[in-house]
């Protein structure tokens, strides 16, 4: 059944693609915030090792609302590894050492780039596909992120 909610059938799918790379993003920085929580090492493992866990938590959440999101345009999000891995910006992990500073690092880099990213189109989706509700939400998505990145960027200073 199509979805009539005032925006074009073109624009829902293109909006749809477009959130579809930034699930891709939250999966790929979801696993490797798990990562940083199964892996980390060093004198600070029990409190980085929860402050991971409550990161990946809200990734969690992020994930599974951008998919919500795109169900409710009408749309199917990409779910299996190989589609995040093509459609994501971001990298795997490859550095071999499991300490904290290291993966905080790498994190705080990767919200960063999403942040870039998400700040580029949030009124692309407004002005370009008439889109105010994903204009909105995205501005939500970004403000979470910028917190999460706070919180990463304290343990550096």
């Amino acid at each position: 059944m199509k979805t009539e909610i005032g925006i074009k059938q073109e624009h829902l799918a293109e909006v749809a693609h477009s959130l579809g790379k930034i699930l891709a993003d939250e999966f790929v920085l979801y696993t490797k915030t798990r990562k940083a929580h199964w892996c980390v090492t060093g004198p600070d493992f029990h409190s980085k090792h929860l402050f991971f866990e409550a990161q990946y938590q809200q990734l969690e959440e992020m994930v599974d609302e951008v998919a919500e999101r795109i169900r409710t345009l009408g749309h199917f999000p990409p779910a299996t590894l190989k589609e995040f891995l093509a459609l994501t910006h971001l990298t795997e992990q490859t550095r071999e050492k499991n300490d904290a500073a290291g993966f905080i690092k790498e994190l705080l880099s990767d919200h960063q780039s999403i942040l870039i990213h998400l700040r580029e189109n949030i009124d692309g989706y407004a002005k370009a596909f008439h889109d105010a509700g994903t204009s909105d939400y995205i501005t939500g998505l970004m403000e979470q992120h910028e917190k999460m990145a706070w919180m990463l960027r304290a343990h550096l200073e």
